[in-house]
């Protein structure tokens, strides 16, 4: 087997294998994207994590394989996950039906060639100009091209069309497609040319709605296809799952105690961790789009071997098509989508965020780190990770909703809200003397709807005045973000009902009750509850204001930080009490005027319970659409910066937050239903999730760094210097003279590189040199991981540099 996984060598980044003669081979990395139709291939992609690796594999079944075939690649797919100590995540993927995380490895697109193995197709690294083909183009980000007959037939007008002929590429731009899909062809195009091709091949574009601007290219399209004689169609519509569908979600037990497999629904949609069982396997069924497997550590080894065979039988007996993608998780390895399925998920003694330990059964000891706000922008990703931008030390404003209009709240009542009220605040901070905003919409349980409407209508005109560049941040009364209790420097105070607003003919209640959470200024609140023993827990502080003064309770689990936390805040909210009046109640030791003002003793939490952190969730990121009349959520794995695209709204989900995105160019229908798509996004994830998790609204060029550090290498700049699809364009130059389209054999160029270890080639004069060692192109004689291991880069990534560069790195390097 170690011979077999010879080229898995532990480090970050894709290997790809091809079955043939039922024998494992990899492919040249110049080949990846490419698949042929009559082939199936093993793909195995491994990311660091923190200290460690984690692994998937992907097994891709073309859909002219044979049945063979595609028995070896799920063969070598398990073999593979042995070989990896049973950590993978094993994934089926099945030509045209991809998953969004395998098309997530193929930023430019994948291209799906016709033929395989047995017709003699191969995987080859020479610049080849033998090539005469008709890709069909389709997706936004991330793009899949499919060879098609060449003939006009294959066109409609809502596809992007390329016609590769070896040293022209033609693309035909249909005259319903959009510029993201447009942008995408030509990207695609130039990956060919410039991966393929050696960067010697030109790129010709035809715009289907106008089609007469261009005669020579259209020339070039009629020699090769014939004159078009009937007219184009639409087009199928993509085939995409609502949200609706994946939120349906069934758990099955699956068993073969008597040789015969029985599934058995167990549970839907909400699901728990518990019905998960270490010595069984289980089938998780979103809605028919997908099919997870869970295999329990204690399941017999027979039994998790057979399992991917079994899911299959399952999608036949369901009568699903048999393109369904089927994803295969450990017990104790499961993947991030398969965990954002059930309302919580945990793991023993793992450690989250900074300093903080999950464990189950007992108080999580957490260790209080200082809070340093010079690292927020330094280090955006701590910022995403804290969600903090910064301190808590700008400047706030804070205004409350009044008659449907805004009135400024006094600054000494800063920290105050209350149930009826719905607040806007506003805080600036300064980031290299640039302001930057955060536009907080606070909305009381007890507010009319028309307030609330009314906060919202309001935040869009502060919004403006600031020239949209704040961030707008909608919370839900007791859901309030930890930047959001930092600007309040642990005063902040929630009453349950009531209002703020002078002349209010609400009476004070005789006896409030506070529950106090939170241990330093950026995570402190009181908030107010039912007024009764049963409201109590021994895990925090509470504050009980009686007209007789205030009593400072304090549970066994609370911390001294906590205590200390809780007369601050009872210096706040007792400001019309007796001074000295305070006194502290210790659990087990209350006065009897403490039970009577509570209404009696009464059993209250006293268990030692978890420690509230952030959970463990992976931040990712989604197109929504509803523009086909159903709710459209598509992941974009393996994403960065450039997966922001001017005209469109992204939404990405760190779990306990929710940010919206929104392009410069998004129309206004897109901005006007943002909030509503991504409460549309909260109601139908299939994890049951809160629907009053916060949620921000960020403009393009506005982003603060608790949305930049969930990006690698986040390049504030690029925004000034993007290229958009109509810049790529005016770079490919103004027609020539029409193109000669014969076909073209291939050239010197593929002259094969015999390949020499690093030792022989590095620092040696042209003497040295064994013999067939061409001097002035040394270091093609070197193999792909020998370049990788020399150079630092890969063969692709050289060949793409400047000349001048490429020189001299050679010298750098003694390959000069």
């Amino acid at each position: 087997m170690e011979y077999t996984f010879r080229a898995v060598n532990h480090s970050a980044g894709i290997i790809i294998w091809r079955i043939e003669k039922m024998e494992l081979v990899q492919v040249p990395e110049k080949s990846y994207g490419n698949f042929y139709e009559g082939d199936c291939y093993v793909l195995l992609s491994t990311q660091k994590t923190s200290s460690s690796l984690s692994y998937d594999i992907h097994y891709w079944i073309g859909s002219q394989s044979t049945t063979d075939e595609q028995g070896a690649a799920a063969l070598y797919t398990i073999q593979l996950d042995e070989f990896l100590g049973s950590t993978p995540v094993q994934h089926r993927e099945v030509q045209n039906h991809e998953s969004d995380a395998f098309r997530g490895y193929f930023k430019q697109g994948i291209i799906c060639k016709k033929g395989g193995v047995a017709s003699g197709m191969r995987h080859i690294e020479t610049n080849c100009y033998d090539v005469k083909r008709l890709l069909h183009v389709k997706g936004r980000k991330r793009v899949i091209a499919n060879e098609v007959e060449m003939s006009w037939k294959s066109f409609n007008l809502g596809d992007v069309f390329l016609l590769d002929m070896g040293k022209t590429i033609v693309q035909w731009n249909g005259p319903k497609c959009n510029k993201q899909e447009k942008l995408k062809g030509m990207m695609l195009a130039k990956d060919i040319r410039d991966r393929e091709r050696g960067g010697r091949a030109e790129i010709r574009v035809i715009e289907g709605d106008a089609e007469s601007s261009s005669p020579q290219n259209m020339e070039i399209l009629n020699g090769v296809l014939g004159v078009r004689s009937s007219r184009l169609t639409d087009g199928p519509p993509d085939e995409t799952a609502d949200q609706e569908q994946k939120s349906k979600l069934t758990l099955h037990h699956v068993s073969d105690a008597d040789g015969q497999m029985t599934v058995t629904e167990i549970a839907s949609r909400p699901l728990v961790q518990d019905l998960l069982k270490h010595d069984d396997c289980y089938f998780l069924d979103q809605g028919g789009t997908k099919i997870f497997v869970w295999k329990g550590k204690k399941a017999n080894k027979a039994e998790r071997q057979a399992t991917m065979a079994r899911a299959l039988e399952f999608i036949k007996t369901k009568n699903y098509p048999n393109t369904t993608n089927v994803e295969t998780v450990n017990d104790g390895a499961e993947s991030a989508l398969f965990k954002q399925l059930f309302q919580r998920w945990t793991v023993k003694g793992q450690t989250q965020g900074l300093g903080k330990v999950h464990s189950r059964g007992k108080v999580a000891h957490v260790k209080q780190e200082k809070f340093d706000a010079s690292r927020m922008h330094v280090m955006p990703e701590v910022a995403a990770q804290e969600r903090m931008v910064d301190d808590g030390s700008g400047q706030v404003e804070v205004w409350r909703i009044e008659n449907l209009e805004l009135v400024p709240v006094d600054p000494q009542w800063y920290g105050y809200f209350y149930g009826g009220d719905c607040y806007l605040i506003l805080y600036t901070y300064l980031v290299h003397s640039k302001k930057y905003y955060l536009l907080y919409i606070w909305q009381g349980r007890h507010a009319t709807q028309d307030e609330v409407a009314a906060s919202a209508f309001q935040a869009v005109d502060l919004d403006k005045k600031y020239g949209d560049e704040p961030v707008q941040v909608r919370i839900t009364m007791g859901k309030e973000p930890r930047h959001f209790l930092a600007m309040f420097k642990g005063k902040m105070v929630i009453f349950e009902g009531g209002t703020s607003r002078k002349g209010s003919s609400d009476p004070e209640p005789p006896i409030r009750f506070f529950q106090v959470h939170g241990s330093d200024p950026s995570s402190t609140k009181a908030i107010e509850v039912p007024a009764l023993a049963t409201s109590l827990n021994s895990n925090d502080v509470f504050l009980l204001k009686s007209q007789s003064g205030i009593h400072l309770w304090c549970g066994k689990g609370s911390s001294g930080d906590e205590r200390a936390m809780a007369k601050e805040v009872s210096s706040v909210i007792g400001q019309n009490s007796r001074q000295g009046s305070e006194e502290i109640v210790a659990e087990g030791q209350e006065p009897i005027e403490f039970w009577e003002l509570l209404g009696g003793k009464a059993p209250y939490a006293s268990e030692k319970r978890l420690q509230q952190v952030v959970s463990d969730h992976e931040a990712r990121l989604f197109e929504c659409s509803n523009k086909t009349g159903s709710f459209i959520v598509t992941e974009v794995t393996q994403f960065t910066q450039d997966d922001l695209i001017e005209d469109d709204v992204m939404l990405l989900d760190t779990w306990d937050q929710v940010f919206l995105w929104i392009g410069k160019e998004a129309n206004e229908v897109e901005r006007k239903e943002s909030v509503v798509t991504s409460q549309e996004y909260l109601r139908t994830h299939p994890g049951t999730r809160d629907p009053d998790t916060p949620i921000l609204l960020i403009k393009q060029g506005f982003e603060p760094p608790t949305f930049t550090g969930w990006f690698t290498a986040w390049d504030p700049f690029k925004w000034n210097g993007g290229k958009s699809y109509e810049d790529l364009k005016k770079e490919l130059g103004k027609e020539t003279a029409p193109v000669n389209v014969t076909e073209q054999k291939c050239v010197e160029s593929q002259k094969i590189f015999q390949s020499f270890p690093p030792d022989d080639l590095v620092n040696k004069i042209n003497s040295e040199l064994p013999e067939g060692v061409d001097p002035t192109q040394k270091e093609k004689h070197l193999s792909d991981s020998d370049f990788n291991i020399v150079f630092g880069i890969t063969k692709d990534n050289f060949a793409n540099l400047p000349g001048w560069k490429q020189l001299k790195m050679k010298k750098e390097k003694g390959m000069f």
